[in-house]
């Protein structure tokens, strides 16, 4: 590979693309208008609304106005089982689109998961989306590479997540790439300083932990409200929140006592450290599953039970009857009829994996699951979220199971939803202070962008 082809490689297609939208639906709620509206203007932009908001049907609006101004094709990536749901959305409607497992077809509005990307070829589209973008985190992560090489030339690019990076800020920067908008090492580089300290393998990559600088914390958000917007309500962008308030959450804690002790010691204490962890969840394997079993077998609702072991799956199937176990193991086309299933109420009790079903499937019908808490603060919130969204009817219960060497687990996910507290509350914060790029926060042009950008 010469240099100029090595440069033409890291190129990414800059400046505004955005334009004033050619279609606004009445089926849109007056906050998805305004985002839809800013988005479009925009061009390439990054939503993160809250579960339940409705980023469906913005995605296919959005997608629909590029379509309609490029008269070229647009591409939906979604996670596994979520594109038949989307195609669903579309046709309720009224807008073309179609599921394309492997890169062919010609429909303007074309839906693919993420495991298929590689059948398809950013030069057939003027357009791309990420739904639950989040995906982008992992900084040295195939997927993430993948994703960032398709959009990368495409003048129209939007990411939609309603968990985009809720412990570590600098997670922002991949979203930030795959916009278009700052280079990774760049956002390290103007908004953070290296942690002199010793830090894991999974910050390895990146040359260290870092933490932002605390002269940049104000322009960093206003440079990520530059190309982003958050919700979790509508009344965060100053609408009425009307039918999207939801129901009570109850969680409740179930501490198991394990039947045997650990070798040379007279009660059970926390486990230290990630391997004392590992052992202790196999140890209390049985104990555990027979009380998440117990919760749901008899209640004849539906429910889901979170597993992260094959081991705690198979036997979660085993002991509640109504029972059907989605693993990884299984087919694509196995895994979405079971998702389906579920969704329509033929599999009363489903057991699964976050990682398998925790992103963008919509559970409403559902209103109690159990989990087994692990320190993935994502797929604690993306699991919990799949019933306890808006649509959701009743009060959702939440039964989680863990036993007494466990316990720092649930103090972490607790510190962990602080840090996501406090980045929402500033990216929310950031659109309606002072701070906020122009008049009318959702008329993006390229006058109105302050000098410091």
């Amino acid at each position: 590979m010469i240099y100029s082809e090595f440069l033409d490689r890291k190129r990414q297609l800059g400046g505004e693309h955005g334009f004033d939208p050619e279609w606004i639906p009445s089926f849109l709620y007056d906050f998805q208008e305004a985002l839809v509206t800013w988005a479009v203007r925009k061009g390439k932009a990054a939503i993160f609304a809250d579960c339940g908001m409705g980023k469906t049907p913005m995605q296919l609006v959005w997608a629909e106005n590029v379509k309609r101004k490029t008269g070229g094709r647009v591409l939906i990536i979604t996670p596994l089982a979520v594109s038949g749901q989307t195609a669903r959305e579309a046709k309720k409607f009224g807008i073309e689109a179609e599921v394309s497992k492997d890169g062919k077809g010609t429909c303007p509005i074309t839906i693919t998961n993420y495991e298929r990307l590689h059948y398809f070829k950013a030069k057939d589209f003027s357009g791309a989306i990420c739904d639950e973008s989040s995906i982008l985190k992992n900084y040295d992560g195939a997927t993430k590479a993948r994703i960032t090489e398709f959009m990368r030339l495409l003048p129209y690019r939007l990411l939609c997540t309603a968990t985009a990076a809720p412990n570590d800020y600098i997670e922002l920067g991949t979203s930030s790439e795959a916009l278009g908008e700052m280079g990774f090492a760049d956002v390290i580089s103007r908004f953070f300083k290296k942690v002199e300290k010793t830090y894991t393998r999974r910050d390895e990559h990146r040359g260290g932990v870092y933490r932002l600088r605390g002269h940049a914390v104000r322009d960093f958000w206003r440079w990520v409200c530059s190309w982003a917007k958050a919700i979790r309500k509508p009344s965060d962008m100053g609408f009425d929140d009307g039918a999207f308030i939801l129901p009570a959450l109850t969680t409740r804690d179930h501490v198991v006592e394990a039947r045997t002790r650990r070798e040379g010691w007279l009660f059970d204490m926390p486990a230290i450290g990630l391997q004392e962890q590992r052992q202790e969840r196999r140890r209390t394997l049985d104990e555990r599953c027979e009380m998440a079993a117990s919760l749901v077998a008899t209640t004849g609702e539906s429910a889901v039970c979170w597993c992260h072991l094959n081991d705690e799956g198979d036997l979660l199937e085993k002991l509640i009857p109504d029972s059907v176990q989605v693993a990884g193991k299984d087919s694509d086309e196995k895994k979405e009829e079971a998702f389906d299933a579920f969704q329509c109420g033929d599999i009363r009790v489903l057991v699964t994996k976050p990682t398998i079903a925790g992103f963008g499937l919509n559970w409403q019908h559902c209103s109690h699951q159990t989990f087994f808490p692990s320190h993935s603060f994502e797929q604690w919130y993306q699991g919990i979220r799949r019933s306890w969204r808006f649509g959701q009817k009743k009060p959702v219960v939440i039964d989680v199971v863990t036993s007494e060497g466990e316990r720092d687990v649930l103090t972490n996910l607790n510190r962990k939803q602080e840090a996501a507290d406090i980045m929402f509350s500033n990216l929310v914060n950031m659109m309606h202070d002072e701070l906020k790029i122009g008049s009318d926060p959702y008329n993006v042009k390229r006058e109105e962008v302050p000098t410091w950008l």
